[in-house]
């Protein structure tokens, strides 16, 4: 999957394209130098354009912001879907953050890229103007989902005319004094999106819990699907909470597990017996599991592993040849 694409449209353009390639070495990003690669002769950039918008985390253009702007319109869709969107001239005196500052980073990506073309940043975001706390930045930084990006504008609004924000939490951290308990606008931090103790309440949710899950062999995705969910329900967890799924090693290929894992965009890590078995702890064990995968339990013990040993918050749950158990990592508020 290409990463990125750097889009010019001169010799000079392109020239600048290689210049900032660089910054980037450990990702994919590909450079189409439009009228001058014969081989884009035939192609179409509204199509190319459209593309990218969908596959691509940023899309860098190398030319006039009219171009940028009359290519990437009819294919918006989104505070939480647009990639970063740059705009360079082709001198490379100005790069511009055009779309998605906060949530995509174009505005760090703006600051990354002028720096290294001695350029003159342009970044129109007001609370970076005026260095107001962003709460999709923070979000973005922190590992939170946000539930409803255009209930931003509430947050940033409040803070550029100067007012206090409500914040509702359950996770501990010093917050900033204009954060406070009671407010017209303000955000929670919660596993789930539930609570509006503000009159527009912004939800964020911390990408941060492990699924551990074991199964009979060729379990299918409706079981799998039903076991987490009602495992979810019982805790009053959101499932965009969660950010792994994992189990022992002779479940790399279990195809139910694979498709939620599909579904809902998550990694799915596997661990040996050795592995599991090395963890300390109070565990529910079953006999029957330790004599098929010479694991005691494969629910728990995966889930605390990929939580990097932290809380376990649901033990195992038993469903229709599914057990589920689920860890939460370490976080906490940092300001």
């Amino acid at each position: 999957m290409i990463w990125g694409k750097i889009i010019s449209f001169t010799d000079n353009g392109a020239k600048i394209a290689e210049k900032i390639i660089d910054l980037f070495p450990n990702d994919k990003i590909e450079i189409y130098r439009r009228n001058i690669d014969n081989s884009l002769d035939n192609t179409s950039l509204k199509r190319m354009v459209q593309q990218s918008m969908v596959d691509c985390k940023m899309i860098i253009f190398v030319g006039a912001t009219g171009i940028a702007v009359r290519s990437i319109a009819p294919y918006l869709q989104g505070k939480a879907y647009d990639p970063a969107i740059l705009v360079i001239d082709e001198q490379g005196k100005f790069v511009i953050s055009l779309l998605s500052g906060h949530l995509g980073n174009a505005n760090e990506f703006t600051n990354i890229i002028a720096d290294k073309l001695n350029a003159i940043p342009v970044i129109t975001t007001a609370t970076d103007i005026r260095n107001v706390f962003a709460v999709d930045t923070w979000a973005k930084n922190n590992k939170c989902t946000v539930i409803e990006p255009d209930k931003i504008k509430y947050i940033s609004g409040a803070l550029l005319k100067g007012e206090n924000i409500g914040l509702k939490s359950e996770f501990s951290g010093v917050r900033p004094t204009y954060m406070v308990d009671f407010a017209k606008n303000g955000f929670t931090i919660a596993l789930n999106a539930k609570e509006n103790p503000f009159e527009n309440t912004l939800h964020l949710i911390p990408k941060i819990l492990h699924i551990g899950i074991g199964c009979r062999k060729n379990t299918s995705l409706d079981n799998i699907s039903q076991a987490i969910q009602i495992a979810l329900n019982k805790y009053n967890i959101d499932i965009r909470a969660i950010c792994s799924v994992s189990s022992i090693d002779i479940k790399q290929y279990e195809t139910g597990i694979l498709s939620f894992c599909r579904e809902n965009n998550l990694p799915f890590k596997t661990f040996t017996a050795d592995e599991l078995n090395s963890l300390d702890g109070e565990f529910t064990k079953s006999e029957f599991v330790k004599k098929t995968v010479n694991v005691d339990n494969v629910c728990e013990r995966s889930a605390v592993l990929s939580a990097k040993n932290y809380d376990l918050i649901c033990k195992k749950l038993s469903y229709n040849g599914v057990t589920v158990a689920i860890a939460k990592e370490k976080w906490e508020m940092k300001f």
